[in-house]
């Protein structure tokens, strides 16, 4: 009884401490990614991208009231959401390893005694901390997003696994097997990773209930296990639905009757159908079949969190991903169609050919009826082999860079396990298994060089032997926050409680190695990842470190277990407790707190609205990605700010969903004037549109060529050879007419660039294709007139532009499409309209604390150097000084000199400071010059002397850098020489003099 309440009360404590920690390092509002679309999509009840987070949004929502109504403080409590998540699951972590040491060392069947008590629970509370301040584990606790609540319910399944384990038998026992199905169920609405713990519960099953156990047993219980996996995910999930989506069709379009009546039936015929089993097992005395049954309904009930998507997509809300409003839209959510599938166990190659096309159809809700649309198409290729790892040819080079192949080499079967033991297994797992339980070098993303991204232990001989330049490090490096050492502790004592486990129990150890497998390299095996990933993956296996931190839990009683050797066994218990304690979780949150504290950021927030306040009132902004758009959906959904901008986001608009939402009005921004018929848009047409040159002369009219591509008369399409006829864009030549009037009333183009406006805008067209986005992109061209202002964020890529590149004006952190005519290419912007970037900077932005903030992470050195400082201060203070405006050049050089980051984060950082430097010298600001110029140049030359000793070791990617320090350091000499500042001029020159081999 006192072990029980003890072990309560510690797990509680557990659970409190890291609950405590993560509130007082969470993010005070959003952060980077998907936390701004989950943080809007939560507080109003919305749709988030395939296949959706449900139950995540319901709980987030009601944390979402503790903020009393204070709409800027929503984003924190969410964030508490999670912190309080992911303390829950430290709580669960806790009796876990208690429940597995308890049941190894009570195998003789006495009661525990003092100090075995004292030795679980010390063990519990080693392996629950050391998880708690675990590098990928905390960057998810302190955010709103699904993986910390993701985490709880693996953590809440695989201890009622543990739970039913320890009460077979007793009455009431298969009460805990039917709980577990519930929150299977419920976590579908959370995330599918937890669906990996079946496996698991099938081998437990197996080992509780077979008269002698075998290893052709175990095999076939893993099996099984699959199966049921299997069943839930494509039975539960998907077929249920597709089932229900086809009675409902033949209702409809067969009976005539209302959408909707086909789904009503199969619930019936489901719920009628579970009823009579249930009642007929009883009837029979079929227990097994009862409980099957009876589970199967606890998983649908789970599952039917996912109503609320129906519900809430048949609204009129604001963000509404996929429209699931009907059962074969939900279908198409569920099965996550807006994305691409990556082969498996066969396909293709990056060089094999496409040799046919095989295409599927689906059905879309119309008039009354659903119309037969097409789905999705298949490509058939010539060669296709087993276990396809390189299969992208839109990654062809980065995978001749990783194997050492040469262009046009066909990759062999060896190259496919090469490239997934080197790349997928070990870089993509492995190294995140290495940051969390040996040591981190640094927070920025590793692409394969010695720079950046790798594990590293605190041991100068393993760290020299893995990574060059170890003895070189600069300052900048040796205090960055995000170099995080742990000097194989945790992997040690982890490692420790896996063999003391196999030795002591191999049933239990075997049935944490599986949910380590599932967890962790199953995933690397499914996601099948290709290079150059957008950002590290290291928060999809926290499954994987989870339970390896049982295992670090277990490595106390091993350690124990080794120290009576030398010493009493309290004496063994109380020391192998105590130093577990020091060297696994005081080390993890003394080396980890400085870089996962996010109490002080502010700034992505800030960016947000620095995008928003650059657009004049009832503008749209053409956005592409997930850090260009969701803060600023938080924003205006969350906070209110500039509802009147209308985002529209170019890779969503290849979707008809998103067009015919774009079509209609949000919040306080206008419909887009996109006008088109959302009939002739609808999925399956018009879906792409091919170039196809008629040796038209001169530019044609947008208006015309969207009527070309929207008719519907075979004479304005291509006739295919097998008979069909598709649209197509007959020209690149794009003219676009200019109601001068218009321009002028609208303040289109400031008052001193009007004598510039053309007659008409003329460009050719940049992509061999025209897909759902451009369409309406030329849609909204032809019918805006000149009305609302038109934005392009800085952070696309000029492949978005449609080649208007030349008509696009820099404002700082947007485009804004001006009808001005000038001399450069289609395919360059060329003018800047200094006044308004000026205005932007001075006094539209906001600039938080970055100056003060303590750590600057991948993700804020990123946009803060290229989209803010980069592409906005750097660019302001190049055009005042070729303008020669000085005062305001003066201006803006001191606000970069207050508020740019007061350490240099990067190099980028060091380049941008070379024209601040050089403004502030020509405005006298000698003091304050002179102190950027010398941080930069220290910066450079600290650097330079670690590219130096890193030497060929350096990767291509870890060359762009180096390059960057030397035009660096050339910019600096260029600026002090202006300046003709001796000492500074001295310390260029001593630089360049010690690496000039460079």
């Amino acid at each position: 009884m006192q072990y029980n309440k003890a072990n309560n009360l510690i797990g509680w404590l557990c659970g409190l401490v890291a609950a405590a920690v993560y509130i007082a390092t969470a993010d005070r509002f959003n952060s980077w990614w998907d936390t701004g679309e989950f943080i809007a999509s939560a507080y109003k009840l919305q749709v988030v991208h395939q296949p959706g987070a449900p139950l995540f949004l319901l709980i987030q929502n009601l944390f979402s009231n503790l903020a009393m109504g204070d709409v800027s403080k929503i984003a924190f409590w969410m964030n508490v959401g999670s912190a309080t998540c992911s303390g829950l699951t430290i709580v669960f972590l806790f009796w876990t390893i208690t429940a597995l040491a308890k049941k190894v060392l009570l195998s003789n069947g006495k009661e525990l005694s003092g100090i075995a008590s004292f030795q679980v629970l010390g063990a519990g509370a080693v392996g629950a901390l050391a998880y708690s301040f675990t590098d990928s584990f905390w960057y998810s606790a302190v955010e709103s997003e699904v993986y910390a609540m993701s985490s709880l319910c693996t953590a809440i399944v695989f201890w009622l696994i543990l739970k039913w384990e320890s009460r077979v038998g007793q009455e009431g026992a298969n009460r805990w097997l039917l709980v577990i199905a519930f929150v299977i169920g419920l976590s579908i609405g959370v995330h599918l990773l937890n669906l990996l713990t079946i496996p698991v519960l099938a081998l437990i099953v197996y080992f509780k209930k077979a008269k002698q156990v075998s290893w052709l047993g175990t095999l076939k219980a893993i099996g099984l296990g699959i199966v049921l996996l299997a069943f839930v995910l494509w039975g539960v999930i998907q077929y249920s639905v597709k089932i229900a989506a086809y009675m409902d069709l033949f209702f409809v379009n067969s009976l005539g009757m209302g959408f909707g009546s086909g789904i009503l039936f199969f619930v019936m015929c489901l719920v009628g159908g579970l009823v009579y089993g249930i009642i007929y097992a009883d009837k029979k005395s079929k227990p097994i079949l009862q409980l099957s049954l009876l589970a199967v309904c606890f998983v649908f009930f789970g599952f039917s969190s996912y109503a609320m998507l129906l519900i809430r997509s048949q609204t009129n809300i604001s963000l509404n991903n996929g429209s699931p409003d009907n059962a074969f839209s939900f279908l198409g959510y569920l099965s996550r169609e807006q994305y691409q599938s990556e082969p498996l166990f066969k396909g293709p190659g990056f060089n094999s050919n496409v040799v046919g096309l095989e295409k599927t159809h689906s059905y879309w809700k119309g008039d009354g009826k659903y119309r037969q649309v097409a789905s999705s198409s298949t490509y058939k290729y010539d060669k296709e082999m087993f276990f396809p790892r390189l299969y992208s040819d839109k990654h062809a080079d980065i995978y001749g860079y990783y194997l050492g192949l040469s262009k046009g080499t066909t990759p062999s079967f060896g190259d496919n396990l090469k490239f997934f033991f080197s790349y997928q297994l070990n870089h993509m797992y492995l190294r995140y298994f290495m940051w969390n339980f040996v040591g981190r070098q640094n927070d920025e993303q590793g692409h394969g060089g010695d720079i950046s991204g790798n594990w590293l232990s605190g041991i100068a001989p393993v760290d020299n032997m893995i990574l060059a330049g170890q003895s070189n490090l600069s300052d900048t490096m040796k205090a960055d926050p995000s170099r995080n050492v742990y000097f194989f502790a945790p992997f040690i004592l982890g490692v420790m409680g896996l063999l003391w486990q196999i030795k002591r129990s191999k049933r239990d150890a075997l049935v944490v190695a599986l949910l380590f497998f599932f967890t962790g390299i199953a995933i690397v095996i499914y996601l099948n990842q290709t290079p150059m990933q957008p950002r590290e993956r290291d928060y999809a296996y926290a499954g994987s470190f989870y339970m390896f931190s049982v295992w670090i839990g277990l490595g106390v009683l091993a350690l124990t277990d080794l120290l009576k050797r030398y010493l009493s066994v309290k004496g063994a218990a109380i020391t192998g407790v105590a130093v577990a304690m020091l060297t696994t979780p005081v080390l993890l949150i003394s080396e980890n707190w400085d870089d996962h504290d996010r109490s002080d950021r502010e700034w992505t927030r800030d960016m947000a609205y620095n995008y928003l306040q650059s657009c004049e009132e009832n503008a749209i902004l053409f956005t592409y990605a997930d850090n260009d758009t969701f803060p600023l959906w938080y924003l205006q959904e969350v906070e209110g700010v500039r509802p009147d901008v209308r985002i529209v986001n170019l890779s969503y608009l290849q979707s008809d969903w998103y067009v015919k939402q774009t079509m209609k009005g949000i919040n306080r921004a206008e419909a887009a004037p996109i006008q088109i018929d959302a009939k002739k848009i609808d999925k399956g047409i018009r879906d792409v549109m091919y170039v196809h040159e008629m040796g038209i002369e001169g530019h044609v009219d947008v208006d015309t060529l969207i009527d070309i591509m929207l008719s519907d008369n075979p004479n304005n399409q291509l006739p295919l050879q097998n008979g069909e006829f598709v649209n197509f864009l007959p020209t690149k030549k794009i003219r676009l007419k200019i109601d001068r009037e218009a321009v002028i009333r609208n303040k289109v183009v400031p008052k001193s660039w009007e004598n510039a406006i053309p007659e008409t805008m003329q460009w050719t067209y940049n992509k061999e294709y025209v897909s759902r986005a451009e369409l309406a992109m030329m849609a909204i061209l032809a019918n805006n007139k000149w009305e609302r202002p038109i934005y392009f964020a800085n952070m696309l890529s000029s492949d978005n532009f449609m080649g208007l590149d030349r008509y696009l004006v820099n404002e700082g952190l947007v485009y804004r499409l001006m009808p001005i005519e000038t001399q450069q290419p289609d395919n360059q912007i060329s003018l800047v309209n200094t006044d308004t970037l000026y205005k932007n900077i001075t006094e539209n932005f906001r600039w938080g604390n970055i100056a003060q903030m303590k750590h600057f992470d991948q993700d804020y050195r990123s946009f803060a150097n290229r989209y803010l400082f980069g592409e906005t201060v750097r660019l302001a203070l190049d055009t005042l000084l070729q303008e020669g405006n000085l005062k305001q050049g003066k201006d803006v050089a001191l606000l970069a000199y207050e508020k740019m980051p007061r350490k240099i984060v990067n190099m980028e950082h060091v380049y941008d400071n070379a024209v601040v430097v050089d403004t502030l010298f020509k405005v006298e600001e000698q003091e304050r010059a002179s102190i950027l110029a010398n941080n930069s140049l220290k910066y450079i030359d600290e650097q330079l002397r670690y590219y130096e000793s890193v030497g060929d070791k350096l990767s291509t990617f870890d060359v762009r850098n180096m390059r960057l320090a030397v035009e660096s350091l050339e910019s600096f000499k260029r600026v002090v020489h202006n300046a003709k500042n001796e000492d500074l001029i001295a310390r260029v020159h001593g630089i360049e003099l010690r690496y000039k081999e460079l």
